[in-house]
């Protein structure tokens, strides 16, 4: 329904009220987009606070801050990184659209093309995004199945020997261990670049066929 600003204002403020008036100030969930000095030190930074709710956050909890934390666990480096699309023969696009919502979107558009004439690009995503129209292989996962998807692939590349001996490491004696069902002694492996492995796969991955 058509409304005004005024009018639009004064239902928000009343909604506000309500909850302060029952003694619910943390049902008031506050959202953000990008900065600006009026969404960060008014909105964001002092609204919430005044109001009474734990429940506000920005964008940066899932663009900004996240790709951080990407390279930040796997990498120990915290902070921005592309990626080397010039050279890249198979691009999987898990859970995202590189052509529509990334830090580098032209340059993406860019070496798209070029990707798909040297290699393959694979994309994961329920949604039929842009990247997933043009890409040669779509998974379709059901949504929150992006885990059981994930699981299953680890736990093939194990039992069939397709992991990087150079960077993972291999088992002392050569035999690969790494059956369906069965735990795995972890003195076994000599583990190099990753930790935990053989106890990740007796934990989680040694059922997820």
């Amino acid at each position: 329904v058509p409304m005004t600003w005024e009018k639009a204002l004064d239902t928000l403020a009343d909604k506000m009220m309500e909850l302060r008036k029952n003694n619910e100030p943390e049902k008031l969930t506050y959202m953000r987009g990008r900065y600006s000095p009026t969404s960060t030190d008014l909105l964001y930074g002092t609204l919430p606070k005044i109001f009474g709710t734990p429940n506000y956050y920005s964008h940066s909890a899932i663009c900004a801050e996240a790709e951080k934390m990407g390279p930040g666990y796997t990498q120990g480096f915290f902070g921005y990184r592309d990626y080397d699309l010039a050279e890249t023969k198979c691009l999987v696009v898990w859970g995202c659209d590189p052509l529509s919502s990334n830090r580098q979107v032209p340059n993406a558009i860019a070496k798209f093309s070029d990707i798909l004439d040297r290699g393959t690009v694979i994309a994961v995503d329920p949604r039929m995004s842009a990247s997933v129209a043009k890409a040669n292989e779509w998974l379709p996962i059901k949504p929150g199945e992006d885990g059981a998807l994930a699981a299953g692939i680890a736990h093939v590349l194990l039992t069939e020997g397709l992991w990087s001996k150079e960077f993972v490491g291999s088992f002392k004696d050569g035999k690969n261990l790494f059956k369906t069902g069965a735990t795995v002694d972890e003195t076994a492996f000599a583990e190099k670049q990753t930790h935990g492995i053989v106890k990740f796969w007796n934990i989680e991955l040694k059922d997820r066929t």
